[in-house]
């Protein structure tokens, strides 16, 4: 069950003009469920993604990374479910450009403006025939349908929207998610598309995603796996009117900017309150360290502990297991003495050992809630970090041991 998370409406998601999206049932793994998305941009969009750093990436995504290299006029994003099309050499290539074929022949514009998608099982061909059956009978369905259409282990369809307003126009963001299991930073066994009416220059945009991946999808975290399917694409459609933004500096962009980031962060939070079998939702939080990467060892080593993440599913105040952790995250001159540790508002501990007023009651009390922060300050510095993760439960085992089935 997905902790403190339940699906948007369509009325709660703006309109993104400069694009269509489309949904048709495919008949991957079921019957009755959409799994086939297409959205069709609008000429002027303009695209850019981050991937997966795992070197088994799936066709799909070589042939993305290609295409964003060589273009910026993309016209489709074709996303398919049920099949990763991952493990599948060249022939799984092959494939992929013969769906993106048929969906340009079927919009009217060339391949190469043509991104292809695939989440689910890796290591089997794509069922590429019921996927050229289908596009020809997909029919035009709002943000929270396509939300739906791309999930796979998912409990709960993953979307968020903003508005801003500019020198009165008003500027719609709009963003869908999967992602429940297989996730860990670079990124995870993730699917994301927010799109935007902004006009954002192509480099600038470029910039932008890896910016705002680092601070969103990139602070997520459930298993430790990363998956070799991850995209995260931003849209933006420059159907809003207003002029083009192309330098960080430039007058609204730092508006734009943060509605974009704020529409991805609240996607990746969902992928964590929403982990495989999830009953809780945890935010670590890394004060006071020398570096940035030094915050973020701290913080994944515990978001990545079996034990402290099976103590957080029993409400276990077994407390000593984020300590371990911090030990573990491979800060050779870090000084225990140093670190101060609090449970929510409850502190924990200092001095190198247990706070001395800490009670095993005000643990317990904090451990039994559906969503617990955890912070820490190493007191090494300025810098700091915050993760996102959840915790281990039988059904994780569950849902990973019968996922073919």
């Amino acid at each position: 069950m997905a902790v403190n998370l339940t699906a948007k409406s369509a009325k709660e998601l703006h309109t993104v003009d400069g694009m269509q999206i489309y949904a048709a049932q495919a008949g991957i793994k079921k019957a009755d469920r959409y799994d086939l998305t297409l959205m069709v941009l609008a000429p002027s969009a303009c695209v850019a993604g981050v991937f997966t750093q795992n070197r088994f990436c799936a066709a799909p995504v070589q042939i993305c990374r290609q295409r964003l290299n060589n273009t910026s006029n993309i016209r489709a994003l074709v996303i398919n479910t049920g099949n990763a099309n991952a493990g599948t050499g060249q022939s799984g290539r092959d494939q992929a450009e013969i769906v993106c074929s048929a969906v340009a022949q079927q919009i009217g514009c060339t391949p190469d403006q043509v991104l292809p998608f695939s989440t689910g099982v890796i290591l089997e061909p794509l069922p590429t025939q019921k996927i050229l059956a289908a596009l020809p009978k997909v029919k035009p369905v709002y943000w929270d349908i396509a939300a739906t259409a791309i999930m796979t282990t998912d409990t709960v369809p993953k979307a968020a929207s903003r508005q801003v307003t500019i020198d009165g126009k008003t500027i719609s963001v709009t963003g869908i998610a999967k992602g429940s299991g297989m996730i860990h930073p670079n990124m995870a066994t993730m699917l994301s598309f927010i799109a935007t009416d902004a006009a954002i220059n192509p480099q600038l945009l470029n910039r932008w995603v890896k910016e705002i991946a680092d601070q969103s999808f990139n602070c997520v975290t459930v298993d430790g796996d990363t998956s070799t399917n991850d995209s995260f694409i931003i849209i933006a459609t420059g159907k809003s009117g207003q002029p083009e933004i192309s330098e960080d500096t430039q007058a609204n962009a730092l508006a734009i900017k943060n509605a974009l980031l704020e529409v991805a962060q609240e996607l990746a939070k969902a992928m964590a309150r929403d982990g495989e079998g999830a009953s809780k939702f945890i935010t670590i939080q890394v004060n006071r360290a020398a570096t940035v990467e030094e915050a973020r060892a701290v913080a994944f080593s515990i978001a990545h502990s079996p034990l402290v993440k099976t103590a957080f599913f029993a409400s276990d105040a077994n407390l000593g297991r984020l300590l371990c952790a911090i030990g573990n995250a491979g800060i050779m001159d870090l000084d225990p003495n140093k670190v101060v540790m609090f449970l929510d508002n409850v502190l924990v501990a200092e001095n190198g050992g247990r706070a001395e007023l800490y009670q095993e009651e005000d643990g317990a009390r904090v451990m039994s809630k559906p969503e617990i922060t955890i912070r820490i300050d190493l007191n090494r510095g300025e810098e700091k970090t915050t993760v996102y993760t959840c915790d281990l439960s039988h059904e994780y085992v569950s849902i990973n041991a019968d996922y073919r089935s």
